[in-house]
């Protein structure tokens, strides 16, 4: 029997039947928060990510396993169920699962699940009280629904490495991708949205929904200011490494010693910058006083910082800087935040039980609620570790489970 569940969606199952990781984030938050999320996944192979690596997850004997550090960064929480959705006896474990879920969500290229009869309309005719979210490269209809789409594809064609990286006429200039897979994060996130949405307008009518969401659809609504900056200006966004293109000063800085990222949002901090410099006066100068100006004349505002902050060394600097109210920052390597004393304190890395490692140190969901705490209780299930215990609450005998995996069905 899966375990007592704590946390604001305890009361919700999700039916996962996604795989990598756009949907795959999505259904953890779901498991963070409490939800039973019970994944299906290809018997023998399981879901793609289990094999990207290295590195892979070592067990209490030192060797080597077959879980991978992507496949545990977005499966946490989870109950692994291994189904052949190609065969009728996999499509009718998924019917019956999915008549007393709450919500499904899967990410197959559109109508591929309208050949088994486990599309939303399929699912819902039986359960209409049924969640139903598609989540796709291009969503169910136009030019492209067919494509398939990976997150760096997405990062490129969405707009995103047009306004990522430097300058191409300086050092190390053009396109860049986000150094995590950004696009399907933020798809996991908008997913996770939208179901909630869906969730509360159940609770005031009785009725589940289908969600078609679409990867590309995500990269253009999260180019944000980037696009309203062209839809109002009629200019084309471009690459600026590290400055910000409407704020000003923020960018990289190089200290005596070191790398700092200097943030000022406003023309009080602004003041406050030059103060703890020892340059006052530049808080009047017409070309800097507003940060219109700072943003027009921002080539000479650089040439003025970086010449003077080469004269601090980094964690000086940050000090006062600090001190001052003025955000700033060094650039973090991943141990340095993982090490960082608020990290630590907020317990954002912690143990999870595992039934090979014992335990794997996970990053946990950074949502806090003071009545319906979260609990973290244990990693990223192995490959069909809970095949037997779910059709077990399905009904299904001890021998029926037997003949299914004897003929590869499990």
């Amino acid at each position: 029997m899966p375990e007592e569940r704590s946390g604001p969606l305890s009361h919700l199952t999700v039916l996962d039947l996604s795989r990598i990781m756009a949907a795959p984030w999505a259904t953890q938050i779901f498991a963070d928060l409490g939800a039973d999320v019970i994944k299906i996944e290809r018997p023998g192979a399981g879901d793609d990510t289990r094999s990207w690596g290295p590195p892979f997850l070592k067990d209490k004997a030192g060797s080597t396993t077959r879980e991978s550090g992507y496949y545990l960064s977005v499966n946490r929480g989870k109950r692994s169920v291994t189904v052949d959705i190609s065969a009728p006896e996999g499509q009718d474990i998924i019917r019956q699962l999915a008549r007393t879920a709450d919500i499904v969500i899967e990410n197959f290229k559109a109508e591929t699940l309208q050949r088994y009869g486990l599309d939303a309309a399929s699912l819902r005719a039986e359960n209409p009280r049924l969640i139903y979210c598609s989540v796709t490269g291009f969503g169910q209809d136009g030019p492209r629904k067919d494509q398939a789409a990976y997150d760096f594809a997405i990062q490129a064609m969405g707009g995103l490495m047009s306004v990522t990286g430097e300058r191409d006429d300086k050092p190390g200039g053009g396109p860049q991708k986000v150094g995590v897979p950004i696009v399907d994060l933020m798809t996991g996130m908008y997913a996770a949205v939208a179901i909630l949405a869906a969730v509360a307008r159940r609770n005031e009518t009785g009725l589940g929904d289908v969600i078609d969401l679409a990867m590309l659809d995500v990269q253009a609504a999260f180019l944000a200011n980037q696009a309203m900056n062209h839809l109002v200006g009629g200019r084309v966004p471009q690459r600026g490494g590290n400055r910000h293109p409407n704020i000003q000063p923020q960018d990289v800085f190089p200290c005596a010693d070191g790398f700092l990222v200097l943030a000022v949002g406003n023309d009080g901090q602004f003041a406050k910058l030059c103060d703890v410099i020892g340059h006052p006066e530049w808080a009047s100068d017409e070309r800097f006083s507003i940060n219109a100006g700072r943003v027009k004349h921002n080539p000479e505002l650089t040439e003025l910082l970086t010449a003077r902050f080469r004269t601090f060394s980094r964690d000086n600097l940050i000090a006062r800087l600090d001190a001052a109210g003025v955000p700033a920052a060094p650039i973090n390597t991943v141990p340095d935040v993982l090490a960082d004393p608020q990290i630590r304190h907020r317990e954002m890395v912690r143990d999870l039980p595992h039934p090979l490692a014992g335990t794997v140190r996970h990053v946990v969901s950074p949502l806090r609620f003071e009545n319906a705490p979260l609990r973290f209780s244990r990693s990223a299930p192995l490959l069909g570790e809970h095949t037997h215990e779910v059709l077990l609450q399905l009904g299904f005998s001890e021998s029926a489970i037997a003949d299914f995996k004897s003929r590869g069905k499990i």
